[in-house]
């Protein structure tokens, strides 16, 4: 399989052409675990993703549309560099995560979702055409507590903590989003200090892919986040956040023993229930 590279491919061309395609700090105070523990003690999070849009009956497609998306069970995700993922619907609902003036998709999403963090994290001048701009954090200090759908898409919110500058604790200054299209719930958790308390993983519920930072010095460091990983148990995981070829195989060399890990020749996947893996693996796509 090619090795990684780390460039920038042409992603207007990628992305055009397959949505044309048919078909320093641990974890937080601890909560009261909610949910029975698993053989090895732990505590098990909750069987399924709540309120998947995919629960509700199935809407009425014209078959014009229906040949320029995607299966009503699958998802399109482009790595556009850094924390940066464009999510892509069965009706064609675009999403852009971690939205910022220096790393943007080539297409105005319908969804921009933002974090606290830094400024390659969010913008104050996102683009007007935007139909939903999701800051992951208040002003006020109090969780964003986001809970939007539109169409076939699902987008809620789990407020966590993350450093300030003067290395003191902005509470919820960071949120995971986790976006419920077709039958996937699929979570990108931005500017994450911390490991996941067991409150915060029954927020989040089953997740089927992650995007996960995997820098271990802005973000959590390599043993916080891989025990973040163990508890969330997504069947697919996403690098990101990683700067350089140097920090990207810092972080593989610390999960090889524990998961297989997979390079994509393109930025863009197409997931659907039936190709998930069957144990949790990375796949790195192209970018950083």
């Amino acid at each position: 399989m090619a090795r990684f590279r780390l460039r920038f491919l042409p992603l207007v061309a990628s992305i055009g052409i397959a949505a044309a395609l048919p078909a320093a700090a641990r974890a937080q105070e601890a909560s009261p675990p909610a949910s029975a523990p698993d053989a090895l003690g732990k505590p098990q999070m909750r069987e399924s993703c709540p309120g998947l849009v995919a629960d509700d009956t199935p809407r009425i497609i014209p078959a014009a549309f229906r040949l320029s998306a995607l299966a009503l069970d699958q998802v399109r995700i482009t790595y556009i560099g850094h924390a940066t993922f464009l999510i892509e619907s069965p009706k064609l609902v675009r999403i852009a995560t971690d939205y910022n003036d220096y790393v943007r998709p080539p297409v105005v999403p319908d969804i921009a979702t933002m974090n606290h963090a830094h400024t390659t994290h969010y913008t104050d001048h996102p683009d007007p055409a935007i139909k939903y701009v999701l800051r992951g954090w208040r002003d006020d200090g109090t969780p964003a507590a986001h809970d939007l759908t539109y169409q076939d898409v699902r987008v809620r919110s789990v407020a966590t903590n993350i450093r300030d500058w003067n290395g003191g604790t902005e509470r919820h200054g960071n949120s995971i989003f986790i976006f419920e299209i077709g039958n996937l719930c699929i979570a990108h958790l931005g500017h994450l200090h911390h490991t996941l308390t067991q409150q915060q993983l029954d927020e989040i519920g089953r997740i089927d892919a992650v995007m996960v930072p995997v820098d271990g010095s802005y973000t959590l460091d390599l043993d916080g986040m891989v025990e973040v990983l163990q508890s969330l148990k997504a069947p697919l995981m996403l690098p990101m956040h990683y700067f350089s070829a140097y920090t990207l195989d810092r972080f593989l060399d610390r999960v090889r023993d524990k998961y297989p890990v997979e390079f994509a020749e393109t930025p863009s996947i197409v997931l659907s229930r039936a190709t998930l893996p069957a144990s949790p693996k990375f796949l790195v796509l192209p970018g950083h």
